[in-house]
């Protein structure tokens, strides 16, 4: 199943990549693509792997606050509409930093093309590991020789078939993503003891807190500025990460750009803006529903098996055999005291007595596990202690038919795919546009372009594939990586956007200038966040790095007289 599904969407996707050998054909699909393919195309590259892989782990252990993370996107494609895709239409640009030199200079449009190769190069490193971690894992495979392997067949895909191939294998790969995931979660259900149903499930879900789809952030009547999900900041931060990932992203630009006209491009992006937010919440709930499912049968002590493996040839050895046996004989009681809550009266002492016996083994558990992650954690063992990235691959590996797990493992490969075929087309792209040609002398022919263009997405691909071995041992769980990363960038690549598109009158160097200085101060802020010193989730990053571009900017703009006298070009902003 997984071999057949892989090579089907090879061969699909290469039979459709036809188009002019050149910059449009190759990067943009010669803009000839409809506003489905679009929408699909934009959710691709959204939803890579490490959506499916680590979201339900994420519900798993945090609850479903994480869906607030996504409360400002239908208002940033709104924006988008309005603002960004008309200019980049009728510019009819290649890239959306090509928009800044037209409006700023070219010092400002190449140091907004580096920030976003520089991040979305790490980004989609880390998304090549999330796939590879599942070969390593079920294989028993070196991480590096699993992460040459998935890389090596992403390149092979991407550098042959180029944008028109991403965007049509992102079709496919939807609708078979999409089933996959309805099937997992039907059957996490059906694997629920017969006197559990879905309600119940939910019931049990709630009652340990994996319900928080709204979270306020407010304890005691103070906001807590650290905490990473509540409604705030979702809507918040979450719109300044979305407006930037969609209108200043080129892996994003690069998708709507290939639509057949202004409307198509706006009609696909707003019907992701409606989209995303359900999918999101039921892919967490997936989640939830195996956080249930584990209350009825026996958790692993660590869902990462081969981690366990590397403490049995360390000097824990001893301690984590006896860690586990009494681990083993707590969770066998903790199946027996659940099926006597489910059975017995609320109000009986026998309930009583099962709901603290609970709580107990509970806490037992938490200490067992904490006590594994410190182990793993030792600077002799060298181990990964993160566990959520390993949690739903581990359900179904362990419960699911042979046949479906093949499937969802299918699915996790072409979520990859997906969102790193994307990518690295868009790394190409920003390279050979913002850099090579903006700066060589040498006249390149368009056959030339398209040759170096694939040249370009293969050392990109080499790239990627060296940042996946090192994210392996990253410390978070994927999906909060990528999210942590971009908000380092994202903010101040969106207030130079912002200030082009708002303040007419603003020119280059004083833009410039902010966006370098607001740049080093949001990585400041993370780094002391860190140690500790500062207390500052990172969606506001995003919200910091752009009103502090747009604020400097402005106060810059009074002692500074642009040289380029490109303030307020008369552009179609």
């Amino acid at each position: 199943m997984l071999i057949t599904t892989l090579v089907g969407i090879i061969v699909y996707g290469l039979l459709k990549s036809r188009t002019s050998k050149n910059l449009d054909g190759y990067f943009l699909s010669d803009r000839s693509v409809p506003w489905y393919i679009v929408l699909l195309s934009i959710m691709g590259t959204q939803a890579s792997a490490v959506t499916f892989l680590s979201a339900p782990g994420q519900a798993y252990t945090d609850g479903m606050r994480f869906v607030q993370y996504y409360f400002g996107l239908p208002i940033a494609m709104v924006v988008l509409c309005i603002t960004f895709v008309p200019v980049f239409h009728k510019l009819r640009i290649y890239t959306a930093y090509e928009f800044l030199e037209k409006r700023f200079d070219v010092k400002t449009r190449t140091l907004t093309s580096f920030l976003f190769l520089l991040q979305r190069g790490l980004s989609t490193g880390i998304s090549i590991s999330a796939p590879s971690i599942i070969l390593s894992s079920l294989l028993g495979w070196d991480i590096m020789w699993t992460n040459i392997f998935m890389g090596g067949l992403l390149i092979i895909y991407t550098v042959t078939g180029g944008a028109k191939a991403v965007a049509y294998t992102q079709q496919l790969q939807l609708i078979i993503v999409f089933g996959g995931m309805i099937m997992a979660g039907y059957m996490v259900v059906h694997l629920l003891p017969q006197h559990i149903g879905f309600f119940d499930a939910l019931h049990v879900g709630g009652k340990a807190g994996k319900l928080n789809v709204i979270t306020t952030g407010f304890k005691n009547n103070n906001f807590n500025w650290n905490d990473r999900y509540n409604l705030l900041s979702g809507v918040i931060g979450g719109f300044f990460l979305a407006l930037s990932y969609f209108g200043t992203d080129q892996s994003q630009v690069g998708r709507y750009l290939t639509a057949k006209s202004e409307r198509e491009s706006k009609l696909g992006l707003l019907l992701n803006g409606l989209v995303k937010v359900p999918m999101q919440f039921l892919i967490l709930l997936i989640g939830v529903m195996v956080f249930a499912f584990y209350q009825y049968h026996e958790e692993p002590v660590f869902f990462n098996q081969s981690q366990l493996k590397v403490l049995e040839n360390s000097k824990y050895k001893d301690s984590l055999y006896a860690l586990q046996n009494e681990y083993d004989k707590a969770e066998v009681l903790k199946v027996k005291e659940m099926n006597v809550i489910s059975a017995a009266d609320k109000s009986s002492n026998e309930f009583r007595q099962a709901q603290s016996a609970l709580q107990s083994i509970a806490n037992q558990k938490e200490l067992t596990k904490k006590t594994i992650r410190r182990w793993l954690g030792d600077k002799e063992v060298h181990g990964d202690s993160n566990d959520t990235n390993y949690i739903f691959l581990r359900f179904v590996v362990d419960y699911l038919p042979k046949g479906l797990v093949g499937l969802l493992i299918a699915v996790i490969f072409l979520a990859a795919w997906g969102s790193v075929a994307a990518a690295l087309n868009s790394l190409a792209s920003a390279t050979i546009v913002d850099f090579h040609k903006r700066f060589s002398k040498k006249e390149l022919t368009p056959n030339n372009e398209y040759v170096l263009s694939k040249w370009y997405t293969f050392l990109w691909g080499i790239f990627c594939v060296i940042v996946a071995q090192l994210a392996y041992n990253i410390g978070n769980s994927l999906i909060e990586a990528v999210n942590v990363l971009g908000s380092l960038f994202y903010g101040v690549i969106l207030g130079v956007f912002l200030v082009a598109f708002y303040m007419k009158k603003v020119g280059g160097h004083a833009v410039f200038i902010s966006a370098v200085i607001v740049e080093l101060l949001v990585i400041s802020i993370h780094v002391l966040n860190q140690k500790g010193i500062v207390n500052l989730s990172f969606l506001w990053l995003n919200v910091v790095g752009a009103t502090g571009v747009i604020f400097l900017s402005w106060i810059m703009n009074t002692f500074f007289i642009d040289r380029n006298k490109k303030a307020g070009r008369n552009l179609p902003v």
